[in-house]
């Protein structure tokens, strides 16, 4: 009866779970795909605000090189303002850290854009610079923090029902250690739908530059010397949640050729 119990509780676990996943769905406006989130665009908001400074904090704070920060958001509002990112609901602000030595840009939900200053002196266009700030935008309209919270407690979930479902009162680490394992196995789910997720900015930054006036291709010289950085001795930042940069140049070149079968336009800035 105890065993019977049990496995109720866990498949009520795990149903609750997965119903509130498969079912809490949403139509993305800017890349036409369904996706499975359960947080508003007004609660993506409020979340990144909320997070901003403390992940400032992490890299020493706001930069106190007003320039360079002008320069950032000049870029990045241009991009805002010539796409459909400027159609969405989210609130963009552009923030360029202290930190000069960590090499890496991230996105908060709802349209909170960071970059290192220790990325930003490694960059040698303001195309590159562009490039950047649309793939993190891309993140943003991706609403790919959103689907990352809903996988994350989908998985959580099934974990949970899994370690209720195995526990044995009379070997207790059992259940810790299929729990552990059960863990695991959320990490490298996590993992590879995070790729996939990266692959995807890279894409609607291919989309976004051009029509912001900059060349689609600037991006993959950031590529490259994302790679050269991470043959040396100290690994970017940027490349422990971002693919291998030589697999995303041969997707970049992809994407750039599907978009312009004629060529690149003349005349966009590099």
């Amino acid at each position: 009866m105890r065993l019977n119990l049990r496995f109720i509780i866990a498949i009520i676990v795990a149903a609750v779970s997965l119903f509130g996943y498969y079912f809490n769905t949403s139509k993305n406006e800017v890349t036409g795909e369904t996706q499975h989130v359960n947080m508003s665009a007004d609660q993506e908001i409020a979340l990144g605000l909320q997070a901003a400074p403390e992940m400032a904090a992490q890299y020493g704070g706001e930069s106190p090189n007003a320039r360079a920060t002008a320069a950032v958001q000049q870029v990045g509002q241009k991009i805002i303002a010539s796409t459909k990112a400027g159609q969405t609901p989210y609130k963009f602000q552009f923030h360029l850290l202290a930190d000069d030595q960590t090499i890496n840009a991230f996105a908060l939900p709802g349209g909170q854009v960071f970059i290192t200053q220790g990325l930003l002196k490694n960059l040698t266009s303001e195309g590159q610079l562009a490039g950047v700030l649309a793939h993190e935008i891309g993140h943003v309209v991706g609403r790919h923090s959103a689907a990352q919270v809903a996988k994350s407690n989908l998985t959580q979930g099934l974990a949970g029902a899994a370690t209720i479902a195995s526990y044995d009162p009379n070997s207790p680490g059992s259940s810790i250690a299929k729990a552990a394992v059960a863990a695991a196995i959320a990490k490298v789910i996590s993992l590879r739908f995070g790729r996939n997720d990266e692959l995807e900015a890279d894409k609607l930054a291919v989309d976004f530059t051009p029509q912001a006036g900059y060349d689609p291709r600037s991006m993959i010289q950031v590529m490259k010397m994302l790679e050269q950085q991470s043959g040396r001795s100290s690994t970017p930042e940027f490349m422990s949640t971002h693919p291998d940069p030589g697999n995303r140049i041969a997707e970049l070149q992809k994407e750039i050729a599907a978009e312009f079968p004629q060529g690149v336009p003349a005349g966009l800035k590099e």
